[in-house]
């Protein structure tokens, strides 16, 4: 009787072991060709920011200077900015909405 739980166990747990293999393979592959074509970034001049980022950006840090912009074909901007002797990275899309990355 143990040795007929245990070999359902066993068959059991291998089908479960299966299904759980193929279903995550696809997933994470259209996962990572989507963040790869999203995350490629172009330079852009300052005067090309949208008037709304620009605008965000002078109210949620007021003073700030943007140092270098790039944007990727999703119209997201990627701001490189200075805050007095601080420097960080900003991510927004083009209404001056920011993202978190």
């Amino acid at each position: 009787m143990k040795k007929l739980i245990l070999s359902a166990a066993i068959v059991l747990g291998s089908f479960t072991g299966f299904a759980q293999e193929t279903e995550e393979a696809p997933v994470q592959e259209a996962a990572t060709t989507e963040a790869t074509a999203e995350e490629v970034f172009t330079a852009v001049e300052a005067d090309a920011i949208p008037a709304p980022v620009t605008a965000a950006l002078e109210v949620a840090y007021p003073g700030a200077t943007i140092s270098t912009a790039e944007v990727n074909e999703a119209m997201e901007y990627k701001l490189m900015i200075k805050a007095g002797e601080q420097e960080g990275i900003l991510y927004s899309d083009a209404e001056g909405n920011w993202i978190e990355k």
